[in-house]
Parts: structure tokens; sequence; C-alpha cells
């Protein structure tokens, strides 16, 4: 719960607790506190129990942190039967980044890109489009639109 506070913020909490509320009633007061917390958790915990009795047996794997988008998703993931696991162990960074670098440099030996490429490695980027007849279309770019 007070996990991120650390040793200055914590004396000067209590430093702020003995002044306020004085030596004398600082201990009835820690006490009255942490009766308050304990009671507000077994509220909770009630509550969750008759929440849970209530869903039946149905879900009585239910988990109220699983609420959370963030474990939600993460619990997802690290299900196994998408095959997430073998995809992202299957993928190469390094490997496909040589790819693309070989790619750009003209390096590469695909026949897909070779036919594309003109002498010398480029590709001709001022070609102009054929003109058409006259029934004819314009070709279709479904990524385009």
């Amino acid at each position: 719960m007070f996990n991120d506070i650390g040793p200055l913020e914590l004396v000067t909490i209590i430093v702020l607790a003995v002044l306020v509320f004085g030596p004398d009633k600082l201990p009835k007061v820690i006490q009255d506190v942490t009766r308050t917390i304990r009671k507000i958790r077994e509220f909770s915990e009630s509550a969750k129990q008759d929440i849970r009795s209530e869903l039946g047996p149905e879900f009585k794997d239910f988990e109220f942190e699983d609420l959370n988008p963030k474990t939600f998703i993460r619990k997802q993931l690290d299900n196994d039967e998408l095959g997430l696991k073998e995809i992202r162990n299957g993928f190469d960074l390094k490997k496909e980044m040589a790819e693309v670098t070989d790619a750009v440099n003209g390096r590469d030996t695909d026949s897909s890109f070779a036919a594309s490429a003109s002498s010398g490695g480029r590709i001709d980027m001022t070609k102009q489009p054929e003109e058409l007849g006259k029934d004819e279309r314009p070709p279709f770019d479904a990524d385009a639109t």
C-alpha cells in the first residue's frame, strides 16, 4: 500500500502527526485508524464473497483484479491459444532490419525487386502512367481509398 514512501517522507509524516495530535493522543489515533482500515478491509472482503456467491459456480475462478484493463490484457496475451508466443519468438528484428537495408541499398536479389528495378538498381520514379484507351477505366487501388 505504501511501497513508494521513502524514509524521509515517513519521518516527516511521524513528526507532523506528533505535532498535530500530540504525544498523548497519538497512540489512540493510531489505534482508531488501524481499526477503521481493518473494518474497511473486512467489509470489502465480505462484499467480494457475497458477489462471488451470487454469481454462482460458473464464476468460481472470477478475480476482481481481472477487471483492471492492464491485468486483463496481460492475462489474455499470456494465453498461448492464439500462438502469440510463437510469433513473438519467431520475429527477429535484426534480420528484418538487415533485409530492409539490403533492399534499400539494392543488394536484394529477389525477383520481384529485380523486375521492378531499372538498370543500375534504381527504381524509375518519374515514369508516367500509360495513356488509357477510350473505354478503359483507371486501375483501382484498394489501399489508396
